[in-house]
């Protein structure tokens, strides 16, 4: 059988993403176990990492790293091994390969040169604090880490402000008290959250409190500014009545107030934002009012 890409896929080896525990070994699924025994080679995030969870478990395939720093230029060493018909395994130190891990130029070059690509599920600790955090599961969003400086941080926290969908994100433990801070500073003291710390290990926290309390936690205990840090917070709950015009509604309404009368710009807003006509007309009269 050949691929798009003119690949015999009966020839060409399979990548295996391969998913590691987040702290507890027990976490390690048969399955990952098997693949990483039976692969010609492990590209890993960290070798000196990886070969001590190798050795826990008694496997002694090669390993090779694989990191953001280099996986641009070194991919083509594993496509190669991978073309030649050789199964290869991309590790990260741990959890899911690619979540905020490396893995992604490599995953996007073996598609690319039609090898087969095959994850191995387990642990994420994105899910696994959605899994017991008590927030809306259904509909969530993944934005990773924020940017380390404030000013960065709290502009990207006003552009989801107000997403309805639970957000999640991951955190260095030398910022999470500042990013607990931006976050209150952003959402309001109210807005629920959890706090997953060190999930899977001996010091696991999951503590969830309105962010102004949550931040307090925090701030009363050092150790909780350690370790790996997922932090969720509730989407956001529009306003009942005449308080339920977006910030970005009643930017649009202040755009067209400065050009057309007031009931013209209502009802434009009205059209471009789904608002109805006769809310903003209000917030527009409202506005005329304050001023």
């Amino acid at each position: 059988m050949t691929d798009v890409a003119g690949v015999s896929q009966s020839t060409a080896g399979t990548l295996y993403v391969v998913a590691t525990p987040i702290g507890n070994l027990d976490d390690m699924s048969a399955r990952a176990l098997k693949v990483l025994a039976g692969v010609a080679l492990i590209a890993a995030e960290d070798t000196r990492h990886s070969v001590r969870l190798l050795q826990h478990f008694g496997i002694d395939t090669p390993l090779a790293a694989c990191h953001e720093h280099n996986e641009r230029d070194e991919g083509s060493r594993f496509i190669t091994r991978l073309l030649a018909g050789d199964d290869v395994a991309l590790v990260s130190d741990a959890g899911t390969p690619l979540i905020s891990d490396p893995g992604y130029h490599l995953v996007r070059q073996a598609r690319a040169a039609g090898v087969r690509v095959v994850p191995v599920p387990g642990a994420c600790a994105l899910i696994a604090a959605l899994s017991a955090a008590g927030l809306p599961s259904d509909r969530f969003i993944f934005e990773g880490f924020l940017p380390a400086k404030t000013a960065g941080r709290r502009a990207r926290l006003e552009q989801v402000k107000e997403e309805p969908r639970t957000l999640i994100f991951y955190e260095a433990p030398h910022r999470i008290l500042e990013c607990l801070q931006d976050m209150q500073a952003v959402f309001g003291d109210e807005r629920p959250a959890l706090l997953g710390r060190e999930l899977t290990k001996a010091f696991e926290t999951l503590k969830g409190l309105p962010l102004g309390e949550l931040r307090e936690f925090v701030a009363a205990d050092p150790n909780q500014q350690r370790g790996e840090c997922v932090v969720l917070v509730a989407g956001w709950t529009a306003p009942a009545g005449e308080q339920a015009v977006s910030s970005e509604a009643l930017r649009v309404l202040d755009l067209l107030l400065a050009e057309l009368p007031l009931k013209r710009a209502a009802a434009l807003a009205a059209e471009i934002t789904g608002v109805r006509k006769n809310i903003l007309y209000q917030a527009a009269l409202d506005k005329q009012k304050n001023h």
